[in-house]
């Protein structure tokens, strides 16, 4: 697993107790249906590119990846977007997962 940003950890250890609760959610949700870890980590990334957020769109890329997703995968699930947020904001999203890809 990738490194959890500091504000994320900082979080957690300062309430634990919903740190856990959100976890137990977090894998709840996950095991509700018959989608792989791939497929939703590639949906999660949609929404947070559909949310216009950078750092859940650079966790949700770096998360593909980890479950195996290409990076022509990951871009082509950013081309996605262009129809229903517009190109000025695929190009944003586009050029944060370049962001996560040139680190792998």
């Amino acid at each position: 697993m990738s490194k959890l940003p500091n504000r994320f950890t900082a979080f957690i250890e300062t309430y634990p107790e919903i740190g856990r609760a959100y976890n137990d959610l977090s894998q709840a949700v996950a095991d509700a249906g018959p989608l792989d870890e791939k497929t939703r980590a590639l949906v999660k990334l949609g929404l947070s590119i559909g949310s216009g957020s950078e750092g859940g769109t650079h966790s949700q890329a770096r998360k593909a990846i980890e479950a195996g997703a290409t990076p022509d995968e990951l871009r082509h699930a950013v081309l996605q977007s262009l129809t229903t947020l517009g190109f000025a904001n695929m190009m944003k999203a586009m050029t944060w997962v370049e962001d996560v890809i040139a680190k792998e």
